[in-house]
């Protein structure tokens, strides 16, 4: 179990994969610290074969985002609007993730 320079919510950019996601930017919907991934809204996006559970689901085959591995992705800072990497910066107590190209605090 590590911790992930990834938040819920953050803008990243993929750095690997097939044509049609490589280079892509989308939002972090879910991070799973334990496994070491992210689901990324739009990328990755995989068909999943769905039976109703209860009345009023959809059924059938439905398209979702998959898992993608941490390490593939960089959070993008929207100061420069690069992907970046990302430092720590301590003040008064409280630890700040820190754009390594401009200094800008997430």
């Amino acid at each position: 179990m590590s911790k992930l320079h990834i938040k819920t919510g953050d803008t990243v950019k993929l750095l690997t994969g097939d044509d049609n996601y490589r280079g892509k930017t989308g939002k972090v919907l879910e991070v799973s610290p334990k496994e070491g991934k992210v689901i990324v809204e739009g990328i990755n996006k995989v068909k999943k074969h769905v039976k109703p559970r209860k009345a009023g689901d959809p059924s059938g085959i439905i398209e979702t985002e998959s898992a993608v591995y941490a390490c593939k992705v960089q959070l993008v800072c929207p100061k420069c609007n690069n992907a970046v990497r990302v430092g720590t910066k301590v003040e008064d107590g409280k630890k700040y993730r820190v754009c390594k190209q401009c200094g800008k605090t997430f």
